[in-house]
């Protein structure tokens, strides 16, 4: 061995490759490092990550507590529904010690429900309604706290009015099925069965609603789709906030020796980070606005706090599924981009986007559903399809977006100096122009085929009922016929303020004097008591005085009419009544034939009817007071003028407004819940588009800077970027009406309908745009403040 050998340095041994499993965690650790401790710029980018993320998570965890808060709500509806003695009928409980006479005392007040029972004790136990503790004293009542405060507020004289009992306690939260509902329980000591007491029996009851029809089935999967996609495409779209400076950095990493497969893991941990930290601001926020949902009140629908408790599973599944979205996206996004030591090389602006795998996406979604989506009538619904094909078509939509805006502005040339600056923006980085209004062109898509779905369902669920509102606006029905209610009843009525006409007769039933068999059924026909000018409005009668009676036929048809002979025998009795409570009464001889019509309600007039001088109506066993009355609508408040006069003659009164159309409650229940849904989905589509939109103007800081530095006006830059917004806007809403249209035509097809109206989307297409035009005058001040020279400040 030489000197030159024995003094050679010896090279340190090299550290030792560590196993994949530690460099992937060491870099996802690095990522995290740099969201987490990368100064003011990266806590900005992660924050603005946070905030975006955490509104799509509390509106996901809204979602997942609806099934909680639905049974929450009809538990406690069955609750404080009367027990019934029989599933099949609603006859009178047994006389006890326990038991309760009631009768429903619901009316309306400004288009509000106010729900109430007068109620009196059989006994010295009766049984109580969940909220209370005792039974309230006669002409007294116990209110629920949004009733109390409706009372207290001024203006509300007439619903004080209508509600004269003494206030002597509050409903608790355990009888309310949601903290706005309107509710009271009255004390009576005159209540009984002959005035329209029902006796029941105690609190209870465990029937199951009826099944929602199958085409409902497909409304509710469509209203879910339709609200929680938008929320998924927030979600992605915020963890790619601040890109372009995550970039820059990694380039950075690449210079000091980070391979490229390092870089996409910590860009991946970053992401991470900023997904881990939006749960927690998620569920922050829904925590918090959970304490406030009791006193807001959406399209009359609220909720207590306690019932908004997310589903344990799709708690986990939301856990699991945004982290998890989080990396998958920025993995996906960093695919386009070459990360080298000087500098980062986006491969999309050359090569371009692709059209032929974004168009099948949505193809295959409208396969799914006319393949193995159709739906029959009397078929179970499989919601798979529904839901697979749905979401395909919407998602794909969201696809074909960045291309479409590509393809536009690349095409873009000349102009005035702000639109050359935003279409100059926008053919150098469109993807993020295109993520801010891709989760509006899904809701708006989504609203349109939803939109459409529900017309074409009208005719199913809103049926016409035949009623002239031109005749009667309003109906009242009474069993209170002792003494002289019958005939004060309606004059009551007549000089209420507002009225024009009242239509008031007494019903009841009259049948043919005999012995019959128990399974036989007597000879009967309607009996109506009433004024010459009210029996005109029901029958043709010419010549009428009072004392006056008739026997009208109803036109065209036969059977029905020999029936009435049958019965009404001229010279000959009739019975009226039915059971233990009967009368005879002797139909006169010189009683005229006519021929019946229809009342404002619709119905066709026939039988027996007798002008107030032939017949006392106060003493007809088993009848009914009908009053039919037509208003003055200028007249102000004149609907509670009414209910006010129907609560004074008897708060057991059914009064009803008369329409031309009935709405099915289930079907007008979904569309509430849809008006719920979009207001929710509407405020998260403003909120995250305008920390979207914050976040883009903070990226070109420096930029604004300088161009106001070298003399660009602000006004020109302002216009910039009202244009940058607006053209992927209106290529947003123009996918969006296309696509919703599509979805729409083939979900109206699965269901056998057909499309009643192409232009359903004008409404829905103007609020997405309006919606756009709010976040853009909201950045204005941000972008203001962004352009003042200090920004070219550097450290």
């Amino acid at each position: 061995m030489t000197l030159l050998e024995e003094k050679r340095p010896v090279a340190p041994p090299r550290p030792a490759a560590l196993p994949r499993g530690a460099v992937t965690l060491r870099d996802l650790g690095l990522g995290i490092r740099f969201a987490a401790a990368g100064g003011r710029e990266g806590w900005i980018r992660t924050l603005l990550t946070a905030v975006g993320v955490g509104l799509g998570v509390a509106l996901l965890l809204l979602a997942s507590s609806v099934p909680h808060l639905l049974d929450e709500r009809n538990a406690r509806e069955q609750a404080r529904s009367e027990t019934r003695i029989s599933a099949f009928s609603d006859a009178n409980a047994p006389k006890s010690d326990s038991s309760v006479l009631r009768i429903n005392t619901t009316t309306e007040y400004h288009d509000r429900t106010v729900a109430g029972y007068l109620m009196r004790p059989d006994g010295s136990t009766p049984a109580l309604p969940p909220g209370i503790d005792r039974m309230p004293a006669p002409d007294s009542m116990v209110v629920s706290p949004a009733l109390r405060e409706l009372l207290d507020e001024p203006g509300n004289e007439l619903l004080r009015e209508r509600l004269p009992y003494r206030i002597t306690g509050t409903i608790g939260d355990a009888g309310l099925r949601s903290p706005g509902e309107l509710l009271y329980y009255a004390g009576s000591d005159t209540l009984t069965t002959s005035n329209g007491g029902h006796r029941i029996a105690g609190y209870g009851d465990n029937r199951q609603g009826d099944p929602l029809p199958p085409l409902l089935i497909v409304l509710v999967i469509m209203v879910c789709v339709v609200l929680l996609a938008p929320v998924a495409i927030f979600i992605a779209t915020a963890v790619r906030f601040g890109g372009d400076r995550r970039d820059r950095r990694l380039a950075a990493l690449r210079l000091v020796g980070a391979d490229i497969r390092s870089t996409r893991r910590i860009a991946a941990g970053e992401a991470l980070f900023g997904a881990l930290l939006g749960l927690l601001f998620g569920l922050a926020f829904f925590l918090v606005g959970r304490q406030f949902v009791g006193a807001v009140e959406i399209w009359d629908v609220s909720a207590f706090p306690a019932d908004l408790a997310p589903d344990l599973r799709l708690a986990t599944l939301i856990a699991v599924a945004v982290p998890l979205t989080a990396v998958l996206v920025t993995l996906v996004a960093m695919r386009s981009v070459v990360i080298e030591p000087l500098g980062v090389v986006r491969r999309g602006r050359e090569r371009g986007r692709r059209l032929w795998w974004r168009l099948p996406v949505p193809l295959a979604g409208l396969a799914v559903l006319a393949l193995w989506g159709r739906v029959e009538e009397y078929a179970p619904v499989n919601p798979f399809p529904i839901t697979a094909g749905a979401v395909l078509v919407l998602f794909g939509l969201a696809l074909l977006l960045p291309w479409l805006v590509e393809a536009c502005v690349n095409r873009l040339r000349g102009g005035p100096v702000p639109w050359q600056l935003a279409t100059r923006r926008l053919q150098l980085s469109s993807g993020a122009a295109s993520r801010a209004v891709s989760g509006v062109t899904v809701a708006v898509a989504g609203a349109i085929a939803l939109q459409m779905l529900f017309a074409s369902m009208n005719a199913d669920f809103n049926r016409m009922t035949g009623a002239d509102p031109t005749r009667a606006q309003f109906a009242g029905y009474s069993e209170d016929v002792t003494g002289e209610a019958a005939t004060s009843a309606i004059e009551q009525f007549r000089a209420t303020k507002g009225v024009e006409v009242v239509i008031g007769s007494v019903a009841a039933y009259a049948s043919k004097p005999g012995d019959y068999a128990e399974d036989e059924v007597p000879p009967t026909t309607a009996l109506t008591v009433g004024t010459c000018e009210t029996l005109r409005e029901l029958a043709r009668i010419g010549a009428c005085e009072d004392g006056d009676t008739f026997v009208a036929h109803p036109p065209g048809d036969k059977d029905m009419t020999a029936w009435i002979d049958e019965t009404a025998r001229k010279g000959e009795e009739v019975e009226i009544g039915y059971g233990d409570k009967v009368m005879r009464w002797t139909l006169p001889a010189d009683a005229l034939t006519v021929q019946g019509r229809k009342d404002p309600m619709g119905e066709t007039h026939y039988g027996i009817m007798a002008t107030t001088g032939a017949i006392d109506a106060g003493k007809l066993p088993g009848a009914q007071i009908t009053t039919q009355i037509r208003v003055d609508r200028s007249v102000p408040d004149v609907a509670e003028h009414l209910r006010n006069t129907a609560a004074r003659i008897d708060p057991g009164m059914r009064f009803v407004t008369i329409e031309s159309v009935e709405r099915n409650r289930q079907y007008a229940s979904i569309q509430t819940g849809l008006q719920v849904g979009a207001s929710a989905v509407l405020l998260l589509i403003a909120l995250s588009m305008l920390v979207a939109q914050l976040e883009q103007l903070r990226e070109r800081k420096r930029l604004l800077s300088v161009l106001v530095a070298f003399g660009t006006r602000r006004s020109t830059l302002g216009w910039s970027v009202l244009w940058q917004t607006a053209v992927p806007v209106v290529l947003g809403l123009v996918v969006a009406v296309a696509g919703g249209l599509g979805l729409g035509a083939t979900l109206v097809h699965l269901i056998e309908k057909e499309v009643s109206d192409w232009w359903l989307f004008w409404p829905m297409a103007g609020v997405g745009g309006a919606l756009i035009l709010l976040v853009t005058l909201l950045s204005l001040p941000p972008l203001w403040r962004m352009m003042r020279p200090d920004g070219l400040r550097t450290e």
